[in-house]
């Protein structure tokens, strides 16, 4: 990933995590889906079934905030982002989140809250994964 051609995170073998704040988001839900995250049991094991965790595997975070997973495109074509968290609030979530996650994964790399950032990504396997807190969390 990279801020103005400098490479701010790189990860090996792991996830690339876009992350979408929204306005009623709180650290309680934050922490019902990081422990979601990093218990998935989605790597192969010995044989060939997928049922390792991140850990299992020496997994890697590279953790992206991005708020436009929370646009609203139920009307017109133009996206709204009403329920989007406010950039303060967005920014203290998702230090929040790479903070836990520092605790939990030896490698968890970011991105830069608010830069225009470029991600390449090399889709290793047949998963690609929505995590809606909503679903989740219950609330």
């Amino acid at each position: 990933m990279t801020v103005e051609n400098q490479v701010t995170g790189k990860i090996n073998k792991g996830f690339l995590v876009l992350i979408g704040i929204g306005e009623n988001d709180t650290t309680y839900i934050a922490d019902k889906m990081i422990k979601k995250l990093i218990g998935l049991r989605i790597f192969e094991d010995e044989n060939g079934k997928t049922n390792l965790a991140l850990k299992d595997v020496g997994g890697e975070l590279l953790l992206v905030s991005q708020f436009t997973l929370m646009a609203d495109v139920s009307h017109g074509n133009r996206p709204s982002f009403t329920d989007a968290g406010s950039p303060q609030k967005a920014n203290e979530l998702y230090e929040y989140i790479v903070e836990q996650c520092r605790t939990m994964v030896d490698v968890t790399e970011t991105g830069k809250f608010g830069a225009d950032m470029k991600v390449d990504l090399l889709n290793d396997g047949p998963f690609t994964i929505i995590m809606d807190s909503d679903v989740i969390v219950k609330k």
